[in-house]
């Protein structure tokens, strides 16, 4: 890893610009998302179980029903799952609202690893806390990182979360964070 949390590009590669990266749309997860958020999870399952848990096969084998449930929790109230949408329909990463209650939620997200390093977790992040203020009607987010994956902690961080405790993550010590929102004034009329 870089010194900044990215990773190094290979040998030969352009460096990663502002012109360079990834553009993308964050929408909320749908049920025409299925198989592309499936390819997204395989293509990207041995990048994430180098720094969180594997999922294991049930999870890609039983998937459909997973991504139903996701939507009736949605559905319900209880979840925000959002999908970040690259220009060619890719999957580029899901950022998600959890456990919403009390005008609070958890937050999580994961970043395919092609865009790692390239301020789409951290652009995303922000873009979600407006959608948790503005459409969700949200006053806190919280988010736990471990220790071992500092990357999720200076995306919090850009992001305006703060540490607020030291806590346990699968098992492995951490850190928890929070960021405390204000809905943004809708737009003026015409």
């Amino acid at each position: 890893m870089a010194e900044d949390g990215a990773r190094p590009e290979p040998e030969g590669s352009p460096p990663r610009t502002a012109a360079a990266r990834p553009r993308y749309e964050v929408q909320e997860l749908r049920g025409d998302h299925a198989a592309a958020v499936l390819a997204f999870e395989r293509e990207n399952r041995s990048y994430f179980a180098a720094s969180v848990t594997d999922r294991g096969d049930d999870y890609f084998a039983e998937y459909a029903e997973r991504h139903a449930k996701l939507l009736e929790q949605q559905a319900a109230g209880h979840g925000a799952f959002h999908v970040l949408v690259g220009v060619d329909g890719e999957i580029l990463g899901r950022i998600n609202l959890y456990d919403i209650a009390d005008g609070s939620a958890d937050v999580g997200y994961r970043m395919a690893e092609r865009v790692a390093g390239a301020g789409v977790a951290t652009t995303a992040l922000r873009q979600l806390c407006v959608i948790a203020a503005d459409r969700h009607g949200l006053r806190l987010l919280r988010a736990k990182t471990s220790d071992l994956n500092v990357a999720p902690s200076r995306v919090l961080m850009n992001a305006g979360f703060a540490p607020v405790e030291r806590t346990e993550v699968a098992g492995r010590p951490g850190t928890s964070y929070e960021r405390r929102l204000t809905p943004h004034p809708p737009p003026p009329d015409r």
